[in-house]
């Protein structure tokens, strides 16, 4: 039987996408150290990424974008990037063990939601592995297009620098600007509103 993990990164940041991570590892697979990603370094999980996708039956990835995030609300988004990470399987899976409160909309296959999952199931600590690496290597690629931010050292975060830098410069097209600190600062205070400056 092939029993897929998901999990999500990104859902505690105030910029850039969630992304969702999808498994399916082996009965016996010879990966030391899978884990919460949470508990990991950024060198161990990039190197236990890389294992894990030598390794897995099958993995994929689901991304839902900042705008995605402001439509739906973060909950719900989180779930689409799930689904999509599904639905990218090269194989279909006889059940899905979800990360948290929730089985996936839309997924017609059997689920079970695990709270705590990641430190419960190992498929579902390697997809938070691959979720975490697959979003921070993102979070660099728009710390290229928006230096000004600092995405590559907080990845989203709303740390001290950040909020100084939005203050700074204003929002960009990587900014979930529904977000509560962007909010207080004045950004598109509502989801219509920025659905008016996106389009």
């Amino acid at each position: 039987m092939w029993v897929a993990g998901v999990d999500e990164a990104g859902r505690g940041p105030i910029a850039g996408p969630v992304v969702a991570a999808c498994v399916v590892l082996p009965r016996a697979h010879g990966v030391v150290g899978i884990a919460d990603s949470k508990r990991l370094s950024p060198a161990q999980r990039e190197l236990l990424a890389r294992r894990i996708q030598q390794q897995a039956v099958a993995w994929a990835i689901g991304v839902a974008s900042p705008r995605e995030i402001e439509r739906l609300n973060i909950l719900q988004a989180s779930l689409l990037a799930m689904r999509r990470a599904v639905y990218s399987l090269s194989l279909v899976p006889q059940r899905v063990l979800v990360d948290g409160q929730f089985v996936i909309p839309g997924v017609s296959l059997p689920q079970v939601a695990i709270v705590d999952g990641d430190a419960l199931e190992e498929s579902i600590a390697a997809a938070s592995i691959l979720a975490k690496v697959v979003r921070d290597r993102i979070m660099t690629e728009l710390d290229r297009l928006y230096p000004q931010y600092g995405f590559a050292q907080h990845k989203g975060y709303a740390t001290e620098l950040h909020l100084e830098r939005i203050a700074q410069y204003g929002a960009c097209p990587a900014h979930r600007r529904t977000f509560a600190p962007l909010r207080q600062l004045g950004l598109f205070a509502t989801a219509a509103e920025v659905e008016q400056h996106v389009k």
